[in-house]
């Protein structure tokens, strides 16, 4: 007879667990969209639903993976290590529940909408990452924390190409906005990236100034991708081409420098090298669409599928862990996860160049794909709902 009761207290428990930090609802909503999103967007555009989408079809699906997907990760992310950062009180509870409330009304107003007034459907969705980037940009300025300025001037310019996308329909727009999310790559996983590695290796008593981080190159391979952007939105095909190469060409060196091959045994941070290295794969290829003719969509998904998604599940993988206080173990089947996440970037990008069949090759992506989410939902669930082992807030 007592025993119902202690479930619903142990249920209610999780769920306001989820609200205790912003890492842990954002990486949980995330990874169901990512799990609905695909499938929804392969059986609308073979015919099988047909969804009242307030946007077209491949608009949605394009901004869902860009401004939805991504902006979660960034949410959940930014707002857990900003608190650290700054040694401020976290983003939790009411004000937490309405900020994810936002980013799903987005959501289904963008699934659901067909007959909503246009103005609504963009406001809602235009007002999510300006409220990211006020939480995140209150605690950086109290902390005079200059050096976090970067991340909220590139999602600030993420933003604004997000109001060019749902405005115009112009995919170049949504171009534009892989480029400033390949420089968010720049920014975070070249903080955190080499730090892992350096610590890493010098845990295991190995030799860690090895790992060589160059400040003016940091900030040349940015300036470089933000100048890339708007040579991209503004056109000059030529001149875009040779900056995409550039780009790539910089970014590839800072990865010479950090050295992931020292960090083979450790999947928590190979994955984070290779998913970093599909940046200047998609700025190589970016570089081939301009100045070659080759597809649009290798180069769209080597960055969308395989540098952003692939980081982003290597990095929540490792958040969720370190942020509840667990030791920083995989569970089982996440390195079979994300091998199947670059392998689908991987079968995706050869499709694009016909090596691979169109239908075979989007099928086997999108498993993959599937399986890779799957995999985190299924192991990680629980992490996310439930309390820290060690008794702390987090």
């Amino acid at each position: 007879m007592q025993a119902t009761p202690k479930t619903r207290q142990t249920d209610a428990a999780s769920i306001s667990q989820l609200f205790s930090y912003p890492f842990r609802i954002f990486f949980l909503s995330m990874t169901v969209l990512a799990l609905l999103a695909i499938p929804l967007w392969v059986m609308q555009v073979n015919g099988i639903i047909n969804l009242p989408l307030a946007l077209p079809g491949l608009f949605w699906h394009q901004h869902e993976m860009l401004f939805g997907f991504l902006s979660a990760a960034i949410a959940g992310f930014l707002l857990t290590a900003v608190c650290v950062w700054t040694q401020t009180e976290r983003t939790h509870g009411l004000r937490l529940v309405l900020l994810w409330g936002v980013w799903l009304a987005g959501r289904l107003l963008l699934a659901f909408g067909a007959g909503v007034p246009d103005w609504l459907v963009h406001a809602v969705n235009l007002a999510f990452l300006p409220l990211v980037m006020l939480d995140a940009g209150w605690r950086i300025w109290h902390a005079r924390q200059k050096r976090q300025l970067l991340i909220l001037l590139v999602l600030g310019l993420l933003w604004l190409l997000q109001i060019g996308f749902v405005t115009r329909l112009d995919m170049t727009f949504s171009y534009g906005a892989l480029v400033m999310a390949m420089a968010l790559i720049s920014i975070i996983g070249g903080r955190i990236t080499p730090a892992f590695t350096t610590g890493w290796l010098r845990q295991r008593g190995l030799d860690s100034t090895t790992v060589k981080t160059i400040p003016a190159l940091d900030m040349a391979t940015l300036f470089s991708l933000i100048v890339l952007m708007v040579s991209l939105i503004t056109g000059g095909q030529t001149v875009t081409g040779v900056l995409a190469a550039v780009a790539g060409t910089l970014m590839l060196v800072r990865l010479a420098g950090w050295k992931g091959w020292l960090v083979r045994r450790d999947p928590l941070l190979w994955v984070l090298h290779l998913s970093i290295l599909w940046v200047p794969v998609a700025l190589f290829l970016l570089a081939g669409t301009l100045l070659a003719g080759w597809p649009s969509n290798a180069w769209s998904h080597a960055a969308g599928t395989g540098a952003v998604a692939c980081l982003i599940l290597g990095v929540i993988a490792r958040v969720s862990l370190g942020h509840t206080g667990r030791p920083l173990v995989l569970p089982k089947g996440m390195v079979t996860a994300f091998f199947a996440i670059h392998l689908a970037a991987l079968i995706r990008v050869l499709t694009a160049f016909g090596v691979v069949g169109w239908n075979p090759g989007i099928g086997a992506s999108a498993l993959l794909w599937l399986f890779a989410f799957s995999m985190f939902l299924f192991r990680y669930t629980r992490v996310l709902t439930s309390p820290r082992p060690d008794g702390r807030e987090g």
